[in-house]
């Protein structure tokens, strides 16, 4: 049996609690991964400043 596949039964088996918890560790356990560009950075910045200038609403899709 292949590690995910352990991993996935016994993730099954949590209780919802539970899952919330390893779900916000994978979370933050993958965004600690990532590398922020420098190029990406300065596109938050100028995204931000339009936002809180009224230039473009903040939209999520749904």
């Amino acid at each position: 049996m292949s590690t995910v596949r352990e991993i996935e039964n016994a993730l099954s088996r949590l209780s919802r609690e539970e899952m919330l918890q390893v779900h916000d560790w994978l979370e933050n356990f993958l965004e600690d991964q990532l590398v922020l560009k420098e190029e990406f950075a300065a596109k938050i910045e100028r995204s931000e400043a339009e936002m809180n200038s009224g230039q473009k609403p903040r939209v999520r899709p749904s």
